[in-house]
């Protein structure tokens, strides 16, 4: 509902603020543009401007570590590289609010512990971190809370340990 690709059955939802959101691997990418045309076009429709993404462009390739590639149509990338370009470009949309569902399980574990620090460095900044996660790991490390939904339902909201426990033991 965050992501907007749902409507809430009933309710709504209000968010305030800029959102980033990374769903899965090389959402919003056109397989035939190169990573030079789809950080444009990402971060069009995460809401930046062009001058935004001109401005931002240098850092965006930096942190993704794909600067040789960016030229190359993304249909050649691998599924690391994707994410590597996609949370570049989300990031740097400076969010209040970064919504993570499990997309940092793809690419190596030394870009993974960068986009963390990042989140991190974005959090003291004063943004929420919304980070889905069935990465037990992840999850203990990113969080100090957790909402653990079962079926649809809150079965638990509060410290990170104590909700682990408890998913841990309805898992079995």
């Amino acid at each position: 509902m965050l992501s907007r690709i749902t409507t809430p059955t009933t309710g709504n939802v209000k968010i305030r603020g800029r959102l980033g959101a990374l769903l899965e691997v090389g959402t919003g990418f056109h397989q035939e543009l190169t990573g030079r045309e789809n950080t444009y076009l990402y971060g069009s429709i995460l809401g930046m401007t062009h001058a935004e993404v001109n401005q931002k462009f240098e850092a965006i390739v930096d942190f993704s570590e794909i600067g040789d590639f960016i030229d190359t149509p993304v249909k050649r990338y691998s599924s690391g590289m994707y994410v590597r370009l996609a949370f570049a470009v989300a990031a740097h949309l400076d969010p209040e609010i970064l919504l993570l569902d499990e997309v940092l399980a793809v690419g190596d574990f030394a870009f993974q512990r960068k986009c963390m620090n990042f989140a991190r460095q974005l959090e003291q900044k004063g943004s929420t971190i919304l980070f889905v996660s069935h990465n037990m790991f992840s999850i203990k490390s990113m969080c100090q809370r957790v909402i653990y939904l079962k079926k649809g339902q809150v079965v638990y909201d509060g410290p990170t340990d104590e909700g682990l426990k408890l998913y841990e033991v309805d898992s079995k």
